[in-house]
């Protein structure tokens, strides 16, 4: 019997009504009946072939607070913006359903449908077509390692698609040993770029994709992807806190996030040595020269302060397989009271390395409101009731604790006012202005020479120190050169040629933090 769009429907299960686990729509919460799209009726009238890969300068955006409204309309309104800075890419954070109105978006349980707080599947269609109309390709962050704690009924559906040796930080861990549990996977990757009309998608935690299984679904989901004949560059990109380079070396996967330039520059500009910084701390300066020379820091070698070796050689690797960023939605989010790094440090060391990510050859990925400077947290808030909001209360509490100077003054993940206070300001104040003109300036000079260059192959890469917190990079392409000085808080060796394109922020000899760069063609 043939039904609708738009007619309600539930699956049975011993008497009970249940949604569809790939449900593409919600009538109304994760509880309740899916219903029924045809996505074949979306009249799409912008043309589109995509972008290459070695053109992005990602932004990295959460719908719910880019705007006070929280819409996929709304952040459509203001793409323009954006664009006109010269960014090339948009990676917007999970929007498959979970349980509540407002998240992060890590949580969901019904990964096929886009969150109805944000719009429906047209409206997110819309959002699509006005990126590609400015010039912005769209990739979305999936979820495929764990479901939430709220509303994943395919638990009870499906209990053969966990696999009950593992688990992961976040719940139960999916069995990748199971065809029919990669092909839920690769529909649902499928889905988002046919029916949406993505360009790629970046996979969360692919650390926690483990297990029997687990190598297998990497290669039928890229070679699935790779099938398509779509009309545009598909691009894929994970997130390995393991720095392993084997998906990218297979040529299956574009980029993995490195959270290892982050760790540099952050430790460098905020001397913060706990956690995951603790190996970052010693030799901040001496880190990110090897970030900028090699891509990963940690590549497998001994590490004071770290316990045991992570990661293994990646030089080899081109620049464009590294996402770097110096903030992300986890780096400030994580953070008790969600600063961002401009909070932290002095904004001039943090606008330096920002210019920094923005013109060196690696893929660059500004963090929502970074291009204006923006002040507002990005705190972790969620949506749930009863005693999983308890919990989520408690635990977050909990998890800051031991830290004296936070007694008290965590705030409460489910409160609204937690994720009111996260949403951006969009006042055109003379910082913001500032700020811009930096994106713009930097983004400029990135076009014009950074990408060029880096399209034409790299040969060779050399870095030094200058003095205990200034370096000399320089990058060898088949194309020409660039060369870059860097002042972190000391004053270093500069040099600059007239005859050179060149970019530079606070380059006087008493500058203590300060930029040059330089591109000559050969």
């Amino acid at each position: 019997m043939e039904a609708p769009a738009g007619t309600p429907y539930s699956i049975h299960v011993d008497g009970d009504r249940i949604p569809d686990p790939a449900s593409r729509l919600q009538h109304d919460d994760v509880h309740g009946p899916s219903v029924l799209v045809d996505h074949d009726t979306y009249a799409w009238g912008v043309p589109w072939t995509g972008r290459p890969w070695h053109e992005a300068v990602i932004y990295e955006m959460h719908v719910g607070t880019f705007t006070a409204e929280g819409t996929f309309a709304a952040a459509a309104a203001k793409l323009d913006r954006l664009a006109e800075l010269g960014i090339t890419a948009l990676e917007i954070m999970p929007v498959g359903q979970w349980s509540g109105r407002r998240g992060w978006g890590y949580d969901g349980v019904l990964p096929f449908a886009p969150h109805p707080a944000y719009g429906t599947p047209d409206d997110f269609k819309a959002f699509v077509e006005r990126a590609h109309e400015l010039g912005l390709m769209v990739l979305l962050d999936v979820v495929m390692n764990h479901f939430g704690p709220d509303g994943a009924y395919i638990h009870r559906l499906a209990p053969e698609f966990f696999d009950d040796d593992r688990h992961t930080p976040w719940g139960a861990a999916i069995n990748f040993n199971r065809e029919a549990v990669r092909r839920f996977w690769i529909d649902c990757a499928l889905m988002w770029i046919e029916d949406y009309r993505l360009d790629g998608l970046r996979l969360d935690a692919v650390h926690q994709i483990t297990g029997p299984g687990s190598d297998r679904f990497f290669d039928e989901l890229s070679h699935a992807v790779r099938g398509l004949d779509a009309g545009r560059p598909l691009h894929l990109v994970v997130e390995d806190e393991r720095n392993e380079p084997g998906l990218r070396e297979s040529g299956k996967y574009d980029a993995s996030w490195n959270d290892d330039f982050h760790h540099a520059v952050h430790t460098a500009l905020t001397g913060e040595s706990g956690g995951y910084y603790a190996s970052f701390a010693v030799d901040p300066i001496g880190d990110l020269c090897l970030a900028l020379e090699r891509g990963h820091i940690e590549e497998g070698q001994d590490r004071p302060r770290r316990k045991s070796a992570r990661g293994a050689p990646s030089s080899h690797l081109a620049p464009t397989a590294f996402v770097n960023a110096t903030q992300t939605h986890d780096q400030v989010g994580n953070r008790a009271l969600g600063e961002r790094l401009v909070s932290l440090a002095d904004p001039a060391a943090v606008e330096i390395a920002f210019a920094l990510l923005l013109v060196c050859p690696y893929i660059p990925m500004i963090f929502m409101g970074e291009e204006q400077g923006a002040r507002t947290p990005f705190l972790f808030f969620a949506d749930y009731g009863g005693e999983l909001g308890e919990m989520v209360r408690k635990g977050r509490a909990e998890e800051f604790a031991e830290i004296a100077a936070l007694a008290g003054k965590v705030p409460d993940p489910i409160a609204l006012e937690t994720f009111e206070a996260s949403k951006l300001t969009w006042g055109d104040t003379p910082d913001a202005r500032h700020w811009r003109e930096t994106t713009r300036a930097c983004l400029a000079f990135r076009a014009e020479h950074t990408t060029p260059l880096v399209a034409s192959g790299r040969e060779d890469v050399k870095v030094s120190r200058t003095g205990d917190r200034a370096l000399y990079a320089r990058w060898t392409f088949a194309a020409g050169t660039l060369d870059l000085y860097l002042n972190f808080g000391g004053v270093g060796r500069f040099e600059t040629r007239p005859d050179a394109p060149q970019l530079a922020f606070n380059v006087l000899e008493t500058d203590p933090y300060a930029l040059s760069i330089e591109a000559r063609a050969k």
